[in-house]
């Protein structure tokens, strides 16, 4: 949550690396993306192997860290309601 005593800030498009992007959420903030079986695979090689194909939904840190796979986009979102965090919208 804001601090009201800080002002907020703005970024022009393109301005922000993406490891100040990773920053801004630090510990408080997650985004959940669907995700194929496969892609799971290729993007985290420790992972579980998993049937091809499947529909899975991943809760991720602002930075991109894995936090939770699930079935269903309701327990990735309450995995984030566990854990304190807020979950964003990407468009």
């Amino acid at each position: 949550m804001q601090d009201r005593n800080t002002p907020l800030k703005f970024f022009a498009k393109g301005s922000v690396t993406p490891q100040e992007l990773a920053a801004i959420g630090g510990g408080k903030v997650a985004y959940v993306k669907p995700m194929l079986s496969d892609d799971i695979c290729r993007l985290y090689p420790g992972a579980p192997e998993l049937q091809p194909g499947m529909q899975l939904f991943a809760l991720l840190s602002a930075d991109g860290s894995p936090i939770l796979l699930t079935d269903s986009v309701d327990a990735a979102l309450a995995g984030a309601w566990e854990q304190d965090l807020a979950t964003v919208s990407l468009h």
